[in-house]
């Protein structure tokens, strides 16, 4: 029988462990061949454990254009840029359309780049049909790979922002298939249907981006929506 410090020991090994487990796929360290989890798909919405397979596309290059298919995507791959000073970009790829959209991306990672495509094929198109009866035909971003820190949170200002990794966007627009533009800072405010179409679709990006941000979060988010696959987690 053990003694009480064999059986505390025990447990903090097994605590350790587990920790350990769990850091490994939430940073996308365990590679798909040694995962329980089935690969992310583009061709359907996603269920258990999204996060998770997601990750797992963080690092590998192979699994990355297995995932990003046609008709889904259009990605090619990109030049790595070696991390230095907190900047670069690892396992990166371009496109300009996803989910059936126009949206001229020049650099951004893979991982971001499945999720985004999700995100906009299973979420963003039948949240717009549904609304208005048109899919969207574009989205207009504002950018995805910067050198810079975190800007509009004094707290964080020092740290690097998920947009210096390219593994952010941030959103301002949509444009439907019949012409009518939906403005993140024009429309989030008010209380037709543009307004409940940008507020379903900035719920449910939180199923697929560990970070959401509209412009509810702060004063610099007014005008777009900040989506990232960071270590943080907020929908705000």
């Amino acid at each position: 029988m053990r003694s009480l410090g064999e059986t505390m020991k025990l447990t903090a090994l097994l605590l350790t462990i587990g920790v350990g487990l769990a850091g490994a796929f939430w940073f996308g360290l365990v590679p798909q061949s040694y995962s329980p989890f089935p690969p992310i798909s583009l061709e359907q919405r996603p269920g258990w454990f999204v996060d998770l397979r997601l990750a797992m596309l963080r690092f590998d290059s192979d699994l990355c254009r297995s995932v990003l298919k046609a008709p889904h995507i259009d990605a090619a791959p990109v030049a790595e840029v070696p991390i230095r000073n907190g900047c670069g970009l690892i396992n990166g790829v371009r496109f300009s359309s996803a989910g059936g959209v126009r949206l001229g991306v020049d650099k951004i990672t893979c991982e971001m780049a499945a999720t985004l495509t999700l995100w906009i094929e299973h979420e963003v198109q039948p949240a717009a049909v549904a609304r208005f009866g048109k899919r969207v035909s574009s989205i207009e971003d504002m950018g995805t790979y910067d050198c810079r820190n975190i800007v509009g949170n004094t707290f964080f200002a020092h740290r690097r922002s998920q947009h210096a990794t390219a593994n952010a966007i941030d959103i301002a627009g949509f444009t439907l298939e019949d012409g009518r533009r939906i403005s993140v800072l024009k429309d989030w405010k008010g209380k037709g249907a543009e307004a409940q179409f940008l507020r379903d679709i900035h719920a449910s990006a939180c199923h697929y981006f560990r970070v959401a941000l509209g412009p509810e979060y702060n004063e610099s988010h007014k005008n777009h929506f900040h989506l990232d696959r960071g270590l943080g987690w907020i929908c705000r």
